[in-house]
């Protein structure tokens, strides 16, 4: 006699299971998008970090006086500045210089005009106010020639400024990111005074200097190869004793070529004008100001210093944050450090700056300014500037004015 078969038993779904499916997979697929999101944004942030970009407006211009020789514009951290600036415009003129504040209502800013507008000029509202003041070598009435650097990717243009007297020291500017060498210009008369010769070079990818292969920055991570050239350069044309000075991203690259230089026994000193010395500092900063997520500015990181990231970027290689970091590799240096930066800079923090003063007292002099802004200081109180340069290039006995 056949066993009686045991009937398969199903258990019916508990009520609350279909919408508790639903949730999770909704909750599932809501992640995946903020992810993807994410990963979004700290990719826009790891190629904006790369990529060169043009000078872009970045305050509006609201009335021009003729008759006065006033300008007005929008009211911001940067045009409410006391000194002399340059103001970058579209229309019957394209740059103009600007001088001290003659109003502050709170929302707009007149100031003097330096540069004469005439009566029937014609300025568009979009404009982009500069440190720069001198915007062309002929500007400053010194002497100077055109020279062309040979570099791994190709000849580079650069403007010397000869020493008004036989000098064997040299000094080699290099601008900052999303700039040109005029950035420079303004350092030139103070060095000239000083009795040296003043190199203000290119660099790959900055608009005026060739392109690299990828047309990407790398952060200081290539480009100080180009500095080393000029370097060679001014060593070939009597150079003994090199200074280089470095703005901004153009700080991480001069320190980029106190590490790795061939020609490190020629270097005497660098002069760091607003420097980016850690670029982990920088993103992080730039990310809060920004208010964006932890884990975008941690994904953007990853994405720059991979092999990976590399081909997202499409920057040819991994970016070496580790290496890029002058504050934990300050044990490396061994030549004397003039650092500028202002605690407000607003783009590039000073934090690196004092951290790495810290850890080298030994070599770093830092001079710690305030209200001045980014690249900025010659601006905001020229006399100090000058006078801080001056004094450690003479107390160094590297000047040879008569």
């Amino acid at each position: 006699m056949n066993a009686p078969r045991r009937a398969a038993r199903r258990r019916a779904p508990h009520p609350a299971a279909a919408p508790l499916r639903i949730a999770v997979t909704a909750l599932s697929a809501a992640l995946a998008v903020s992810a993807t999101a994410l990963g979004a944004v700290s990719l826009r942030m790891a190629r904006t970090v790369l990529t060169p970009a043009a000078r872009r407006p970045d305050v509006r211009l609201l009335g021009l006086d003729p008759a006065a020789q006033t300008i007005t514009l929008e009211r911001t951290d940067d045009t409410a500045l006391p000194g002399r600036y340059g103001l970058f415009t579209t229309g019957s003129a394209d740059y103009l210089r600007v001088g001290s504040v003659v109003k502050d209502d709170g929302a707009s800013v007149t100031r003097k005009l330096l540069t004469h507008v005439p009566a029937d000029a014609h300025l568009t509202p979009a404009a982009a106010f500069s440190g720069w003041y001198y915007d062309k070598p002929e500007d400053l009435q010194i002497p100077y020639r055109n020279a062309l650097i040979g570099t791994p990717v190709g000849p580079c243009p650069a403007w010397e400024f000869p020493a008004a007297v036989d000098s064997d020291v040299w000094v080699i500017q290099v601008h900052g990111r999303g700039t040109t060498r005029s950035e420079a210009l303004r350092a030139v008369p103070v060095f000239h005074e000083l009795g040296i010769t003043s190199l203000l070079v290119s660099y790959r990818n900055d608009g005026e200097a060739p392109r690299s292969r990828t047309g990407t920055y790398a952060l200081g991570a290539t480009e100080w190869r180009d500095v080393d050239a000029a370097i060679g350069y001014a060593r070939r044309q009597g150079a003994r004793r090199v200074l280089l000075m470095g703005w901004s991203m153009g700080g991480a690259i001069v320190l980029q070529t106190e590490f790795s230089s061939p020609h490190r026994d020629v270097i005497v000193g660098l002069v760091l004008e607003s420097p980016v010395a850690d670029w982990r500092t920088v993103l992080r900063y730039q990310s809060r100001l920004l208010r964006l997520p932890g884990v975008v500015l941690a994904f953007a990181q990853q994405i720059l210093g991979s092999d990976w990231g590399a081909v997202l970027t499409r920057s040819g290689s991994a970016i070496p944050l580790d290496g890029l970091d002058a504050v934990a590799r300050a044990a490396e240096l061994r030549h004397p450090i003039l650092l500028l930066h202002s605690d407000d800079d607003g783009f590039v923090p000073s934090d690196a700056s004092h951290a790495l003063a810290e850890a080298r007292p030994d070599l770093v002099t830092m001079e710690t300014f305030a209200v001045a802004r980014h690249t900025k200081l010659w601006n905001y109180d020229e006399t100090r500037w000058t006078r801080a340069i001056q004094g450690w290039v003479r107390a160094r006995g590297l000047a040879t004015e008569d």
